[in-house]
């Protein structure tokens, strides 16, 4: 029976537990504090360092705060700047563009990887696989994963969408929006993004995670709108592998 190690690679920390095929954590949760600037290779070393201070396992699950397109990366905002709320920066943009996570967490760890954006981790340990399921999560910034009947559809930046004040979703309800403009605002804008992710992909329910999701109040969040333990980012390493595996890509 495979043990999993599962990682989620945030924009304020990173943390890793061993799974056992049930779910259950086999080992203490450990985490450490994202570096920043956090390049490719810093964050290869950091994972590498985190993995060893867990017990042994079969295959490698993580959730990474940006945009995966089989094992590559898209792109990443959080580790596009050179601290927490500042401007991306050339250098780490172009050094994460098209960067072959998958593949080079597979030759460090030596074991079987599956790479995925953060929230489509998290939903895979969450989602009811009935219907059209929404996932958001609240962290330093805003990510979404988007089910239908327990598949997980190709991953959409949906945050990237312009809000408000002419930022994004994933600004404008940010951890760094948040401390700026004080909870009651902030509460009051994500159940403004919130309206706005269900009129782009009319779900019939909304699961909302990450480490920000307790600062939202229950009672106000309506009909089927669910708050999800920040847990299910480390669970959905489980449910991952239960996703059907992305095709090879084709290169031109």
């Amino acid at each position: 029976m495979a043990l999993t190690l599962a990682i989620d690679v945030g924009g304020s920390g990173l943390k890793a537990t061993v799974l056992d095929p049930d779910g259950e954590m086999t080992s203490e949760r450990v985490r450490r504090e994202t570096p920043y600037p956090c390049t490719p290779s810093v964050l290869l070393d950091e994972l590498t360092a985190l993995a060893a201070t867990q017990p042994a396992h079969d295959r490698v699950s993580v959730g990474f705060p940006g945009a995966i397109r089989n094992g590559r990366v898209r792109e990443v905002p959080a580790f596009s700047r050179r601290g927490p709320g500042q401007d991306p920066d050339p250098e780490l943009v172009a050094l994460w563009h098209g960067f072959e996570l998958e593949t080079a967490l597979r030759d460090r760890f030596d074991r079987p990887v599956r790479v995925a954006n953060d929230a489509d981790v998290q939903g895979s340990a969450v989602v009811s696989g009935r219907g059209m399921e929404l996932v958001i999560t609240l962290g330093t910034g805003v990510g979404c994963a988007i089910f239908f009947d327990g598949v997980l559809l190709p991953h959409m930046e949906l945050s990237h969408g312009r809000f408000g004040e002419g930022l994004s979703i994933e600004v404008a309800c940010g951890d760094n929006q948040r401390e700026e403009i004080g909870k009651q605002a902030w509460r009051e804008r994500v159940l403004d993004a919130l309206e706005a992710f269900e009129a782009m992909v009319l779900p019939d329910h909304v699961y909302i995670g990450g480490g920000n999701a307790k600062r939202l109040d229950p009672d106000t969040l309506g009909e089927n709108r669910t708050l999800v333990p920040n847990i299910s980012g480390l669970l959905g390493g489980i449910a991952l592998w239960d996703q059907p595996e992305a095709p090879s890509p084709v290169h031109g």
